[in-house]
């Protein structure tokens, strides 16, 4: 045999598939896995020592916000690294329905403030995927798959107005999806709680997963409603895939607020009545029972019905923040209302670069040190930061996310949304604290079935036909870890603290992280995600 590139030898291979670990040698060969029998002691240029260790494929991170990382301050370099520490070797981007393409250069302006609002300064906008890939995929150490976000299609095509979108805006907003599907996006994905996805009727979305379906790529879905209206906002989801003939992925899975705390055990029984009916319906979640996402989600979509600069010179007015707060008591119809279900103790900031002294601390304690109205506190927070504010929200029960992480419809993510400050520690630690705590310490999955949920399940799910498992051929994304080691060190507290018992990962056969400590290596690409089906009729 010719001779390898790297040989990982002496340890139990896990391969991604669910089944039971084995001894096995794992090669390297121009970036490729060759399987071999155990002590082959087949020659290579590297070997790296297994013994009483685990290998596994790279694990796949189905649900991040890592769209805009790119770039070379200090702050960013920290932030690409926390998921690669715990064995993250590709990343699916664009979730929560917004991505920062396609964005035609006429719309460019009042879309790039949805995406500052969002991923945070500097907020760049694209007119395709090609151009996101030449300029996300630049000195990456691991891979980056990207979704197209519905948020965005609509922002770049009807803006952010409170109404149905008419049959030529569809239709626009159709062509410019399936050009940007054609050219490697791994799917489609909604946020209908955030603006604008928020003022889509069903219909349209499904006008969209249709286009979705024809490539055989999935729609994936952070669902209307995921507190107190969660069963009838999944009924929607079903509804879009069903007549759109669509693969249907929930994201982050959740019943949150204390009205929803107990509704997965309807809603895990609802998607697995929905499989058994025909549909290909899968779902993810996040080991954690805080969520995160941007304040001004937490105000009524109203608020920014005419983009980001209106909405920050409106909360300014005494009037506007009274409506405000009627409506967080009263509830805006289809809205989730979070701060309604919970309150502003359980909301905390995460992000606040104008104003690090708040990031920590709740909104509730804020604004009483302040002797302020927790509205008016937010909305000045706003404006300090124009905009660009992220929360933590403490809203789930362990009960709910322990169910979710069992069903063998959940596969893994993070939601991981990369900025400074005291983000949530679930972008550094989600996967090795699955390993560790709800593999060894709980006892809720073994090994072997949750490594398939961060590997073979996510990379059959989203098109990426040679990841995530551990076969002959198969790009050789690896992890080598120690089972009895494995944890998260990321807490709420340390956000970003590395992770416990995670010893190599390799990108493409070519070691990123050796000991516990990043190399020099950038292997990694912006992925291209090919058609699953035939091609769209009338598309030539």
């Amino acid at each position: 045999m010719a001779r390898l590139d790297l040989l990982v030898t002496g340890g139990d291979m896990v391969d991604g598939t669910g089944s039971p670990p084995r001894p096995a040698d794992v090669g390297v060969r121009d970036g490729r896995l060759v399987l071999l029998p155990p002590g082959s002691r087949t020659p290579a240029a590297e070997v790296i020592d297994a013994t009483g260790l685990t290998v596994t494929p790279g694990f796949i991170d189905v649900h991040t916000h890592s769209d805009l990382l790119a770039g070379n301050d200090e702050q960013r370099e920290v932030l690409r690294r926390a998921p690669l520490l715990q064995g993250v070797t590709t990343e699916i981007c664009g979730n929560c329905g917004i991505s920062p393409f396609p964005v035609p250069p006429q719309r460019a302006e009042p879309v790039r403030e949805l995406i500052a609002a969002t991923f945070g300064p500097p907020a760049s906008a694209y007119g395709s995927f090609a151009e996101f890939a030449d300029a996300q995929g630049v000195a990456r150490r691991n891979h980056l798959a990207a979704l197209v976000g519905h948020g965005t299609l609509r922002a770049a095509v009807v803006g952010f107005a409170q109404r149905r979108a008419t049959p030529a805006e569809i239709q626009a907003m159709c062509h410019l999806l399936d050009e940007a599907l054609a050219a490697g996006a791994a799917g489609l994905s909604t946020g209908l709680i955030y603006s604008p996805g928020v003022n889509a009727g069903t219909d349209e979305v499904i006008a969209l997963a249709r286009v979705a379906a024809a490539h055989g790529k999935p729609y994936v879905t952070h669902l209307r409603d995921e507190m107190s209206q969660v069963e009838s906002a999944l009924e929607e989801a079903i509804e879009i895939a069903t007549a759109a003939g669509s693969a249907l992925q929930v994201s982050h899975h959740k019943t949150a607020g204390r009205r929803a705390w107990g509704a997965t055990v309807r809603t895990l029984a609802r998607l697995e009545q929905a499989r058994a009916d025909g549909l290909d319906v899968t779902c993810d979640v996040y080991p954690y029972t805080a969520g995160s996402t941007a304040l001004h989600a937490m105000l009524p979509p109203w608020l920014i019905a005419d983009g980001v600069p209106a909405m920050l010179t409106a909360a300014a007015e005494p009037a506007v923040r009274d409506r405000i707060r009627h409506d967080l008591v009263a509830g805006v119809p289809g809205w989730e209302n979070t701060v309604g279900n919970g309150g502003w103790d359980l909301i905390r900031i995460a992000s606040a670069p104008n104003n690090p002294d708040a990031q920590g601390h709740t909104i509730a304690d804020l604004a009483a040190a302040r002797g302020v109205d927790p509205v008016d506190y937010a909305c000045d927070l706003l404006a300090a930061e124009h905009g660009d504010v992220t929360i933590l929200s403490h809203s789930m029960h362990e009960d709910d996310v322990r169910r979710v992480l069992a069903s063998p419809l959940a596969m893994l993510c993070s939601d991981g949304v990369p900025k400074g400050g005291r983000p949530h520690p679930r972008w550094a630690g989600s996967f090795t604290r699955v390993l560790g705590h709800y593999v060894r310490d709980v006892g809720l999955l073994d090994l072997a079935g949750a490594v398939h949920k961060m590997t073979g399940m996510p990379a059959h799910r989203f098109g990426l036909h040679d990841r995530g498992l551990l076969a002959d051929g198969y790009v050789a994304d690896l992890v080598v870890l120690d089972p009895r080691r494995v944890a998260d060190g990321a807490t709420y507290d340390d956000p970003l603290a590395p992770p416990h018992g995670v010893r190599c990962v390799l990108v493409g056969g070519r070691v990123v992280v050796d000991g516990g400590a990043v190399t020099d290596a950038r292997p990694g690409r912006v992925l291209a995600v090919p058609d699953r089906q035939r091609a769209v009729p009338g598309r030539r």
